[in-house]
């Protein structure tokens, strides 16, 4: 259900890096309003945002491998650690690599001094959301890329489902081995089988809520936005069944479709039905277009438009409003679509960080956001 009362402003007043990608140290002060870094590229603009996004459960927006991440030559792993400011007051985040013990290679997460038991409690803090230069193929990239992008946005609203899709993988995996083997127990993989129906079932529901509220939420937007509508639609049996029959029946045909097809599994070398294979198809709607087939312009806007309505999504149901991780956001803009995205940003009423190479790309920004200079991993107020 919807929130009514506004979203609270959630806020990062200090973040402090060590050992992480080219910062060796670092320790920023930040107020509440947004932040601009720019600089020229290569500078470490990115990887701020990258450390950023390391506040909320996942790999980041690079999706990188934690020790890829650590600074080259660091003896003991990345840290980071942040003071967010919440409605009930600050709270201190802290993750990385240091301090593993050896062998150990998944990152912890401290909150308050205390080491959580997952890092899907960070949900409860902040809600982080990004868009950076690599998502720019979205619409005509490998589905996996989108449903990648779908199931953070359902993360976003519900935080149980990162521990659903990462259940169902691994379940997949295991059947997917046993397949291997010319002797595989049947009641081996039924065992397996069910609780990936069951998986299955709650991730395909997860993102059919999602779809209904965000199709919703964008249908709400002007029409005369610079950013156009989408039409968004999850093409994929489990995503189509839900809320046409009940759960407990599609659950039960997914089980069979699972049983009926080990043969046909078995000689692919994998499972060929299940919510992984869905995909996320969007359309620019002014155009009645496919977004894959619209020009590269067409597509940024479209995909600026999806996540700015997913942001006031995330911030009714959440209660908080999002901090937005935009890079490189506004160098592809024209001077009135930077302007109506500045506007919007501000309307969200959360905090946002932003980085480019221009400073005046920005200008329209001075009095409402934090500007600093990113040069050789060091950070200093511009």
């Amino acid at each position: 259900m919807e929130n009514s009362l506004p979203p609270a402003r959630v806020s990062i007043s200090r973040l402090k890096l060590a050992n992480f990608r080219n910062y060796e140290s670092l320790s920023l002060r930040l107020g509440p309003s947004h932040v601009v870094l720019t600089g020229e590229n290569g500078a470490g603009k990115t990887n701020l945002l990258e450390a950023i996004s390391f506040l909320s459960p996942g790999r980041g927006l690079r999706r990188a491998v934690y020790t890829d991440v650590t600074r080259s030559g660091a003896p003991d792993g990345f840290a980071i650690h942040a003071a967010i400011e919440t409605e009930e007051g600050s709270v201190d985040v802290g993750t990385g690599l240091a301090g593993n013990a050896p062998g150990e290679s998944g990152r912890r997460v401290r909150v308050n001094g205390v080491t959580a038991t997952s890092a899907d409690e960070l949900l409860d803090y902040a809600r982080i959301l990004w868009l950076v230069p690599a998502m720019d193929g979205l619409f005509t990239g490998p589905s996996a890329d989108r449903r990648r992008f779908l199931d953070r946005m359902v993360l976003a609203i519900d935080p149980a489902h990162g521990k659903r899709v990462l259940d169902y993988e691994k379940a997949m995996r295991s059947r997917n081995r046993l397949l291997t083997e010319e002797r595989a127990d049947d009641a081996w993989l039924d065992a397996i089988e069910t609780p990936m129906a069951e998986l299955g079932i709650a991730i395909a529901a997860a993102r059919a809520e999602l779809m209904r509220l965000i199709n919703n939420m964008i249908e709400r937007s002007p029409d005369d936005s610079p950013f156009p509508k989408a039409d968004c639609l999850i093409e994929g049996a489990l995503e189509q069944r839900i809320g046409i029959e009940a759960a407990t029946d599609v659950e039960e045909i997914f089980r069979r479709a699972l049983r009926d097809g080990r043969s046909r599994d078995r000689a692919a070398g994998r499972t060929l039905d299940g919510p992984h294979r869905s995909d996320l198809l969007v359309r620019h709607r002014p155009k009645a277009m496919p977004a894959e087939l619209c020009s590269t312009g067409e597509q940024k806007a479209l995909l600026i438009g999806l996540i700015l309505a997913h942001a006031r999504l995330t911030g009714k149901l959440a209660g908080m409003a999002p901090i937005l991780l935009l890079d490189e956001i506004a160098a592809h803009l024209d001077e009135g679509r930077r302007a109506a995205l500045f506007d919007i940003i501000e309307e969200l009423g959360g905090q946002a960080f932003m980085t480019g190479t221009d400073t005046s790309l920005f200008d329209s920004l001075r009095g409402r956001a934090q500007f600093f200079n990113v040069s050789h991993g060091a950070v200093a107020p511009n």
